[in-house]
């Protein structure tokens, strides 16, 4: 009787061992959701289509200010870049009442550059507004965070954290 027992146990725990053997480990899993989300990210950049949710803003001089999710942001598409992020900072030559304080413009990117380096893409672009003309930088991270850098000749140099996405079809209008 105790024989049966311990066959039965030893072949219990054999077959315990194989069904863990099968699953996957966390650092496998992890590796390829990475792995799936920078194949996501390549896909957006290559195709010059997404939009970036700013988190944070980071003025010059000042501290960093958390804003309203999905309010404030760039849609960026091959043809045209739209932009509604808010501005903390100096203001040099803008006319009074003219503004209402943020950074909005839409354009046609110029001189596009995009770099990918070994953790992250760059991409480098200039848009004329109406009144000023944007040079932005962008450092996009293959895990989708991504760092929005925006210089013009009116205001001083302001920075924006957040993250990209896809656009959705009704957005790009």
């Amino acid at each position: 009787m105790k024989s049966k027992i311990s066959i039965l146990l030893l072949l219990v725990c054999f077959l315990n061992t194989q069904v863990h053997a099968q699953k996957m480990p966390k650092k496998e899993l992890k590796a390829q959701e990475k792995l799936k989300k920078e194949k996501e990210i390549e896909a957006l950049i290559e195709n010059k289509n997404f939009v970036f949710d700013a988190e944070r803003v980071l003025p010059q001089g000042f501290r960093t200010i958390i804003i309203d999710f999905n309010t404030y942001f760039l849609k960026f598409t091959e043809d045209k870049i739209k932009c509604d992020l808010p501005f903390f900072g100096r203001a040099f030559n803008v006319g009074y009442g003219s503004n209402d304080g943020g950074i909005k413009f839409e354009g046609k990117p110029e001189n596009l550059k995009i770099e990918k380096k070994k953790k992250h893409y760059e991409v480098k672009t200039s848009v004329k507004g109406k009144e000023d003309v944007y040079t932005i930088f962008l450092m996009i991270y293959f895990e989708g965070g991504t760092t929005v850098s925006i210089n013009s000749n009116k205001r001083a140099p302001i920075s924006y954290d957040g993250n990209i996405r896809a656009s959705k079809a009704n957005e790009l209008k």
